[in-house]
Order: structure tokens, then sequence, then C-alpha cells
């Protein structure tokens, strides 16, 4: 079992890239000492939003490795550990549980379309052979689907499975979850995934989430959280209404998880180019994207606004600035 038990919010963070594309060990570890002076609850390396699909194995190690050396224990780690096989998901959870992470995050295995059966044989053979407490991830987007009564099933009868990140975005579904599991695993953990259902889901008893913008605005999300643990329902509320905007743009906005990279870039780190090749057209939507994303920032009181402004009321671009865009496609497009 998990020596504490995980709560509040984790960051899936990105991994900042040089101009090689190759890992930026120093700007990952100053991201690293950023959001944990932040106030964040964890990290959670290799996540979605960390493109851990677009690194090696070797190099998903190496993220987790830089991660755990330089939080050195002053914030819990939830790694993700989802490989595309059996022994290479076992190798992956003992490498960082020598390493001190807390829990490993594992999806059901994807591409091939599996029976419940085969995901409850799956999950339970890892748990039996995992030196490390394990969350179940729950990502029917991108995975096999877990199935609630293949959770309850593996809450019941596999202690070493800690709790489960649902990022299925279904508030019915995580809510009975956690009604007909809580009965028989009191201690099960329950993260959700989903930015827009962070405080239905923590007023109704969740223990926190993996959320994205906590990487971009980690002081926003973290009060967002304080305030639903303390019961202020109002404050927090309008906190989770001001964040929609920033959610949408970041997740939505671009190419997942281009958008996080623009927000992530202007909170001051080097983020680089992502590895995921992008056409002309993609590139000057980004430039676009980040303006915007640069004055919901603002309306935060984090950046500057752009040059022309932004729109007081919604933090939209100004026709100054759609201008001063329109001269630089131009300026592209001749070049």
């Amino acid at each position: 079992m998990a020596q504490k038990r995980l709560s509040g919010i984790f960051t899936p963070h990105m991994v900042p890239l040089d101009d090689q594309g190759r890992i930026n060990e120093a700007e990952l570890r100053r991201l690293v000492d950023w959001l944990i002076a932040k106030g964040v609850s964890g990290l959670y390396p290799n996540g979605s939003t960390g493109e851990f699909t677009r690194f090696s194995f070797e190099e998903r190690k190496t993220v987790v490795r830089i991660v755990a050396e330089q939080t050195a224990g002053r914030a819990a780690i939830l790694a993700g550990a989802a490989e595309a096989n059996l022994k290479m998901t076992l190798e992956a959870a003992a490498y960082y549980h020598q390493l001190g992470c807390d829990a490993v995050a594992i999806v059901a295995p994807f591409y091939y379309k599996l029976s419940q059966d085969a995901v409850y044989a799956y999950f339970a053979e890892i748990a039996r052979e995992s030196p490390i407490p394990l969350t179940l991830y729950n990502i029917p987007q991108f995975a096999n689907d877990i199935a609630n009564p293949t959770i309850k099933r593996l809450a019941g009868e596999c202690p070493q499975i800690v709790g489960i990140k649902d990022s299925s975005r279904d508030l019915p579904r995580f809510l009975n979850m956690m009604h007909d599991i809580r009965p028989i695993r009191s201690d099960f953990v329950f993260l959700t995934g989903c930015e827009e259902m962070l405080l239905p889901a923590l007023i109704m008893g969740a223990d926190g989430g993996t959320i994205a913008t906590s990487g971009v605005v980690p002081e926003v999300v973290m009060r967002l959280y304080h305030l639903a643990t303390a019961h202020k329902i109002e404050e927090a509320r309008a906190i989770q209404y001001q964040l929609l905007d920033l959610i949408r743009l970041i997740v939505f906005g671009a190419d997942f998880p281009e958008g996080v990279r623009q927000a992530v870039g202007l909170r001051g780190f080097r983020m680089g180019q992502g590895r995921h090749p992008l056409s002309a057209a993609q590139q000057l939507d980004l430039n676009t994207l980040a303006r915007t994303i640069q004055c919901i920032l603002n309306s935060f009181g984090f950046t500057d606004a752009p040059p022309g402004g932004c729109d007081p009321n919604r933090g939209a671009i100004t026709s100054t600035a759609v201008e001063q865009i329109v001269k630089e496609v131009v300026r592209r497009l001749q070049g």
C-alpha cells in the first residue's frame, strides 16, 4: 500500500525541449522547482500533457528520474507508466519505485480492443508483480475503457491498486464509481482528469485531480482546490468559471498539447518546439492562439497584454491586434 494517501492537485507537466528536440534537463528542473514553489500537491511526469508517447522508453525513464531527483521529497510523484506491454510496464514500475515515486498511473492496453475480462487480467497481473502502488488511468478516448464493474472488482481484490485517475469526462459515471467503491475501499483514491468538472468532483468527495491548467496557473488551480476543501463553494465556483476560457484555449484551441506549450512558455519557460511536425497554417494558428492565451493570463495578472491590448471584458484580441496578426501572416507568406 502507499505510504501516504494521494490527494490534491497533481500537475501533468510538459517536458521542455532544446533546439535539437532533446530533453532540456536544466529547464525541466527549473519547471519542477517553480511548480513546487507554487504549491502543487504533486507532479505527474509522463502524463498525456507530457507527450509521453513521443518519447522513447529510455527517455520516459529519464524524465521521471530528473523529476524525482529535483523534487527530492518536497511533493508527491505519481509517475506515468503507460507502456505498450506488460513487461515494459513492470520494468517502468520497478524503476520508478527505485527512484522513490509514490505511485504509478497505468492505462488499460491500447490499440487492440479487449474484453473487460482481459482488462481485469492485465491490471491484476501488474498488481501482483509491481513493487509500487498503482493507480488505474481510465482514458477511453485513447485506450480500452475500464468499466465501473471492473474498477470495483480490481479495488476489492487488489490492495496494491490504490486509486484511479478518471479522464472519461463523465461526471455521473465518476460519481457512481465513488458510490460503489467507497463502501468496500475507504482508502481508494479518486482523481479527476477533467478540468471542467474539478469543483463538482471535489464537492462530491473526490480526492483531487490531475489538472493540465495547474501547469500554467498553479496559483489559481490550487486556490480553487483549497477553497473547495474548506467548503467555500461560492468563491471556488467563481474560479472554476474563470478557468473555463483558459481550459478551452489550451486543451481545444490547437492540436493537444500545443496550446499548453504556448501557455507554459508565456509563464517564462523555454519549452522548445514539439516533436510532432506542424504545417505552416498550424504554426500561424498557434501564434494567434498564443496571443489569446496571453490575454487570458493577463486577466489573471500573470503576463503583460500583447501589443494592441486585450478586450478588458473577455480577454479577446482587439481589432488593432488582429490587424497586426494579418500583417504578420502576409509578411510570412511573402517570405
